[in-house]
């Protein structure tokens, strides 16, 4: 069973992408002169049809990391598995802290999600959702628990097909 890459870069698809700062992290370091200050951010970007990708960047200025995390997530694009508007199947993960329930949800439920979870699926194109945070609230582990969780959708005709493929060959 060969598993496909889907990681792919933002030029590979022919949709227009939309950007999102979701976090802008203040951090301050005490020199002998006073205080520096460096920035970081964590950028989303998504077409809404099925693609995604997080972006994670430092800087010394706002606008230097947010240019930064973009072109991170332009080469960090992701496909997710989808059912109609919906998730195939629920998925539970734990990343670091976080831990994250998906589960899907009929026509015209909406997203119902935290925030940070909610902007992924959103951006993402999947419209009707249901999602719970147990963990941790760190915006950047909320973000790579959600993707881990993408990850692990499968399509219900294709896992099946594979799996009867191997046992014809078995």
């Amino acid at each position: 069973m060969v598993k496909q890459q889907r990681r792919q870069r933002a030029e590979d698809f022919s949709t227009e992408f939309e950007e999102k700062v979701l976090y802008i992290n203040r951090c301050s370091k005490v020199v002998k002169g006073g205080r520096k200050f460096s920035f970081s951010a964590l950028i989303l970007i998504g077409d809404g049809q099925g693609h995604v990708g997080f972006g994670f960047a430092k800087a010394n200025e706002v606008s230097d990391a947010i240019r930064k995390g973009t072109e991170a997530a332009r080469k960090n694009v992701f496909s997710i598995e989808m059912e109609g508007t919906t998730i195939p199947h629920e998925v539970y993960v734990e990343w670091d802290g976080v831990k994250i329930l998906l589960k899907p949800a009929p026509n015209g439920t909406g997203v119902v999600a935290g925030s940070k979870v909610r902007s992924v699926l959103e951006l993402g194109g999947v419209k009707d959702v249901i999602a719970k945070n147990l963990g941790s609230n760190n915006p950047l582990n909320q973000v790579k628990a959600t993707f881990k969780a993408i990850h692990q959708l499968k399509n219900r005709e294709r896992s099946l097909s594979e799996r009867k493929g191997a046992h014809a060959h078995a």
